[in-house]
């Protein structure tokens, strides 16, 4: 799937975050290396989710884009995205394929190289693998697996494998000596004073 874009956005809806001016920031720079995907908290409503994801894909068609929905796949079919991401608690790759059909993007989390290959095999398109590193954007992570645990599932899979979990512009070039295909954040765009700045620094990393 070499038209996935190497930058993934994952939205931050917590308190005192703004997703969308995250997005209107990065899109312009990233455009068509943008994936963005839209993660709400356990606590959102279905119709929230909906209206944050009918927002994001709107915006990221204006800049060829892509938009994801992190595990609630209705939400996805529903807004018209490309595609979906599952977790290792979410639906299985297997049944979230079903559910999306065959042409969508289908996301998959995996850290270790024996559960990355029996993802693709049950049909995702592309991995998110880590965390790279402790982060406190999300609850109730395993530990960090670092460059090696990127590496190890990297060299285990043929589909794009995409680094998350505390990645900074810094840590992109051994990401990519490591075999990541690109990576996604949270905080290095949402929490960034200019995220446009941000996006630019991150781009510039991923693509030299």
């Amino acid at each position: 799937m070499s038209s996935l874009g190497r930058l993934h956005l994952i939205t931050d809806t917590r308190p005192g975050r703004d997703p969308l001016a995250v997005l209107r920031a990065a899109l312009p720079v990233a455009r068509g290396e943008l994936v963005v995907q839209v993660r709400v908290g356990d606590d959102a409503t279905d119709r929230e989710a909906y209206d944050l994801a009918r927002r994001v894909v709107a915006l990221c068609a204006r800049h060829d884009a892509t938009c994801l929905v992190n595990d609630r796949l209705h939400v996805a079919l529903a807004v018209g995205a490309a595609g979906g991401h599952v977790g290792a608690h979410d639906l299985p790759v297997g049944a979230a394929r079903r559910v999306l059909g065959s042409t969508a993007v289908l996301g998959a989390t995996a850290r270790e190289p024996g559960a990355a290959a029996e993802a693709v095999a049950a049909g995702a398109s592309y991995l998110g693998v880590g965390p790279f590193r402790p982060t406190r954007t999300k609850d109730g992570l395993p530990p960090a697996i670092g460059v090696g645990g990127v590496r190890a599932v990297a060299e285990a899979v043929t589909v794009p494998v995409v680094a998350i979990g505390g990645v900074t512009a810094a840590d992109v070039r051994a990401l990519r000596a490591a075999g990541a295909y690109g990576v996604a954040v949270v905080g290095a765009l949402s929490g960034a004073a200019d995220p446009a700045r941000a996006t630019t620094e991150l781009l510039g990393a991923l693509t030299c």
